[in-house]
This record gives C-alpha cells, structure tokens and sequence, in this order.
C-alpha cells in the first residue's frame, strides 16, 4: 500500500518542482504582430525563457536520491557527486556493475529502464586507463542519471546484456575502439572496424596514420592490405616560416654587410 502511494505522490512532487523551476527562470517578453478578424494589426507580446538557471531545490533532491542509492549499495558506490545542469553521476566499483544498474532498473523509485549509450574515455596516465559511462533514463521520472566505472587494457568488465539488451552493441563499439572486454557478452566482436584489423582507434597511444593501408590490387583483382609505408619521417611543423629565421645581413671580417637582392633579367 505504501509503494503505491509513493508512486502516484512522486510524479505530483515532481510537477510541482518542475513548475517552481519554470517560475525562476528569468522571462524574456518579445512581440509580433497579429491580425485579428477586421484585419487591423495588433502586437501580442509572447515569452519564452532564455537560461536554464540552477534549482537549489532539484539539486537537493538528486543529492539526497544520490545518497540513497549510495546507503542501499555501500559496497559498490564509491562517490555520488550532482554535476552542472543538475545531473546525477554516480561512480562505483567494477564488481558492481550488474548489481547498481539491476537496482536502478527495478527499483521502484528509480525505474531506469532506458539505456540511452554506453561511451569509453582513454586517460593514460592512470593505472586504469579506461572509465566507462553508462547513461540512463527514467521515463516515468523524466529524469536521467550517469554510472561510471572503470578498468584497465586486461580486466574484464561484466556485460550489461543481461539487465539492459540495448548494451549489446554499444559493448560492441568499446570493444572496437577501445579494446575494454566484457566478460559474458553474447556476441562481443568488432562492429566499426574490418576484419582482421589490429590496434584500438580510440585509445591515445594508437597512430593517427594507423599501421596499414588498404589499396585496389589490379592485378589480382581484389583488395589488398599492406603494411603503411610513409614517405618520409614525421616531421613536427612550426607555424613561423623557416626563411624568418635567417638574418637579412651576414658577417664579414668583423663588419656587417647587408645582403643585395639578386639582379632581375630583364
């Protein structure tokens, strides 16, 4: 009985938010002109408003669900933290990402039930080089939140196949460009790249000239992959020209003596 008070009182306590929202937001009036029925013309001033300004209370109210989640999962939530247009981010441990997403999913003052994308960042310098962004929406609630974990190049993390459907491919394309394996996935293969390509696009390290070519083979009538072979070395450009780093006068036996520009044939 109580769960379904809850649920019809949260969407009435969410509109009456929304409408204080609307409320605070500064109004700017602009005015056109109309004809009414005698076809004398006649401005009617119109609003609409041009800053989404932040809510003190919206925010309060994600920060205490932030908490909430993080009191009912200790042993996965490791920080809940309310980013800039009000939006909810909450990180946690890899181990826990079958558990966070079931509990956001089935609860039932969460009902996430979207998977809106699954996406990759390639940091480096840290020992687990790779966070991984689950972002999600509650359409009962309007309202959408961030989970993020992390792992390195050889720690799996579990596939979110078995709560949300929807994560196949988007696993597909962070196995491609990233090379993040998901443990358990039921079809984890390359979605982006050819077969046979080596190497992860999207992490820093990889080349921007890659490692092979592809080119039209004549000869034996197909299409041939080859090692790249550039040219010449990678040279870093400068900006400035080269020629502005020579001086327009040269030194001769101790005096200067500026240069002469050579005669035009005429």
């Amino acid at each position: 009985m109580a769960s379904r008070i809850c649920q019809f009182m949260r969407p009435l306590a969410y509109s009456v938010a929304r409408k204080n929202v609307l409320n605070s937001i500064p109004i700017v009036y602009h005015k056109f002109q109309v004809r009414n029925n005698s076809g004398a013309a006649t401005t009617t001033p119109t609003k609409y408003s041009t800053i989404a300004t932040r809510n003190e209370a919206i925010r309060q109210h994600l920060t205490q669900f932030g908490a909430y989640v993080a009191e009912c999962l200790p042993k996965y939530v490791q920080k809940v933290d309310v980013y800039h247009h009000d939006e909810l981010e909450i990180m946690i441990h890899p181990d826990g990402v079958i558990p966070v997403l079931t509990f956001l999913k089935d609860h039932t003052n969460a009902q996430f039930m979207n998977i809106v994308d699954i996406a990759g960042v390639d940091k480096p310098s840290l020992e687990n080089r790779f966070e991984i962004v689950y972002m999600l929406q509650s359409i009962q609630f309007n309202s959408r939140i961030r989970v993020k974990t992390y792992t390195d190049e050889l720690t799996p993390i579990e596939s979110a196949c078995s709560v949300y459907p929807g994560a196949n491919w988007y696993e597909r394309e962070i196995w491609d460009m990233f090379g993040v394996f998901f443990a358990n996935h039921p079809d984890l293969r390359r979605i982006l790249t050819d077969y046979g390509f080596e190497g992860h696009p999207f992490r820093k390290d990889f080349p921007l000239s890659g490692y092979v070519e592809v080119r039209y083979d004549d000869e034996v009538k197909r299409v041939v992959v080859e090692p790249l072979e550039l040219a010449q070395e990678f040279r870093k450009f400068e900006a400035n020209t080269p020629w502005e780093t020579f001086p327009s006068h040269r030194q001769l036996e101790g005096k200067y003596q500026k240069t002469t520009k050579p005669e035009e044939k005429k």
